[in-house]
């Protein structure tokens, strides 16, 4: 029975207990689930989800409400959040669950001009910009209130089918933090959600010219440039020359040049040592979240999330994980 139109209270256990039922359900159906997990009370750490969530309680008009989506997000109540270009959809567990949906306006472009134009020359690569270790100047002009990445109240709509007349619900609330949360695991997210790519604030034409003018092998420029890019070493390809199968036909000259005019596809050798920063690279790469990433490799998102968390540490695994990592390495990473 239902007082003044409002569901009767459900403990936060129950919620949680009917919330996974309800959620088994929804990946039988093919919902790729992306639920937020804050690992305890702070909500997020990092330079990009503590800055989301600091711009959103700098706005007075939000003040009332965000707190109350504090408490939803810490206790697990954010179901399934996916990011996408312009909007946020997600999955909140109340007395029911709850379908929220935040739309948010791509950033203008003569903010982004101007955003780029300040950062010009300033950030060193990608690893550094996703990771937040930016110079005091260039944090103040990605995080600015007004002209930074981050949205503002008039660049967002909210919608949530819960019956809470407010334009922001506790269910959006913890949505909005849960962005925070993310943008720990996957600060690009940010820039996907803006509609402008973050590759553009790092020359990366010039650290792949730079890399082409070490060595003529176009195997070797490839390489060396995704390191300079991504500020992570890789090992130099080793070819390893394999006997003729039976049956084939023999090296010529003239086939083999034939073969080098038509380009013959390498793969980058896997990079070793393997670190936290590398899984990271690697990940970004792809434009994944950490939740996306674990799926491919069938592996937890908390074991991405502790990878990348080590940074620059040398990564040991288990022999099947590892076996899983190359085989998605070849899949992922090729030059020509």
């Amino acid at each position: 029975m239902r007082d003044y139109g409002w569901a009767p209270y459900v403990s936060v256990a129950q919620r949680r207990a009917n919330a996974r039922k309800q959620m088994e359900k929804l990946k039988k159906k093919g919902l790729a689930v992306q639920p937020v997990e804050t690992g305890g009370r702070k909500i997020a750490a990092s330079f990009w989800g503590k800055g989301w969530c600091d711009h959103m309680e700098s706005f007075s008009d939000y003040a009332n409400r965000l707190p109350r989506g504090r408490t939803y997000v810490r206790n697990g109540s954010v179901c399934h959040l996916a990011i996408e270009s312009g909007q946020i959809k997600a999955i909140v567990s109340g007395s029911t669950l709850y379908n929220v949906r935040i739309t948010i306006t791509p950033l203008a472009k003569n903010r982004w001009a101007a955003v780029k134009r300040a950062c010009s020359g300033k950030i060193a690569s990608l690893i550094d910009l996703l990771r937040g270790k930016l110079d005091k100047g260039t944090m103040e002009v990605v995080s600015d209130r007004k002209e930074g990445l981050f949205p503002l109240p008039g660049e967002m709509k909210f919608a949530c089918d819960c019956p809470d007349w407010a334009d922001m619900c506790k269910h959006v609330a913890a949505v909005l933090y849960g962005v925070g949360t993310r943008l720990d695991d996957s600060p690009e997210m940010l820039f996907l959600l803006r509609g402008v790519k973050h590759e553009e604030l790092v020359d990366v034409t010039a650290a792949v010219s730079e890399a082409g003018q070490k060595g003529s092998s176009r195997r070797r420029i490839a390489a060396t440039g995704i390191a300079d890019v991504f500020g992570i070493d890789l090992a130099e390809a080793k070819v390893v020359p394999q006997p003729p199968a039976r049956g084939a036909q023999k090296s010529t000259p003239k086939r083999a040049a034939k073969a080098e005019n038509q380009g013959t596809l390498h793969e980058n050798p896997f990079p070793e040592p393997l670190t936290g920063d590398v899984i990271r690279a690697w990940r970004s790469d792809l434009n994944e979240t950490q939740s996306q990433f674990a799926a491919r490799l069938k592996i937890s998102t908390s074991s991405i999330s502790q990878w990348e968390a080590r940074g620059g540490k040398r990564l040991c695994m288990q022999r099947r994980t590892l076996a899983a990592l190359h085989k998605a390495w070849k899949l992922t990473t090729h030059c020509s």
